[in-house]
């Protein structure tokens, strides 16, 4: 017999014996009672529970270990404080790798931005592009550090904004921040940023 014609022969033999034991598999499975469904038919017919038996309710406890939000003038800002000094410690640590041993040689994002008093900044450093200083707990407190985020205490939180303000020429080397005195920070870009009210044109923004 010619090798093709052979080829042939033995792949519709291996068809003809796969369908005979899907069948066969189909066959038995009748017999166990079991109901076959065909995939486009088991969305349909299957009864949902009323319950899937994981997950737990959503108490107040638990919504507040996620409501950790901070606005604009402070509010949701938590109990706490540090002081420059101890947010060097804390850089040193858990950013300097990311944004080099002044806050300005990366790899990433720069934290410290051009002196005070520069018309058009350069970059979008915190300290001299934020508008408000309290922005940076919100973000900190949820994004960084980047590998473990939402680890570092209130405290470690404010030291480390106080030395990245520090580094930026808007805080004395003495400084210590709680959330009175970080929201009482005139940030040097505060006045560039107006309020985005826009209700379909750019005619109708402030």
């Amino acid at each position: 017999m010619p090798k093709g014609v052979a080829a042939a022969a033995t792949f519709a033999t291996a068809l003809a014996l796969a369908t005979a034991l899907g069948v066969a598999a189909c066959a038995e499975a009748d017999r166990s009672g079991e109901t076959l469904l065909t995939a486009r038919e088991l969305p349909e017919r299957r009864e949902l529970p009323e319950r899937f038996g994981f997950g737990s309710e959503a108490s107040a406890d638990r919504i507040a270990m996620w409501d950790i939000d901070v606005g604009p003038e402070g509010v949701g800002l938590p109990p706490g404080s540090g002081s420059v000094a101890e947010g060097r410690t804390v850089y040193d640590l858990q950013c300097l790798a990311c944004h080099g041993p002044t806050g300005t040689e990366g790899p990433n994002d720069p934290l410290v931005g051009p002196p005070p008093g520069d018309d058009w900044p350069q970059s979008r450093a915190a300290g001299h592009y934020w508008p408000y200083a309290t922005t940076l707990f919100d973000y900190i407190g949820r994004a960084m550090p980047q590998l473990t985020p939402g680890t570092l205490s209130s405290d470690e939180t404010y030291a480390v904004i106080a030395y990245i303000l520090h580094l930026n020429g808007l805080l004395e080397e003495d400084a210590v921040l709680d959330a009175e005195a970080l929201a009482a920070i005139e940030m040097p870009a505060r006045d560039r940023f107006v309020p985005d009210d826009r209700r379909g044109g750019p005619e109708i923004r402030q």
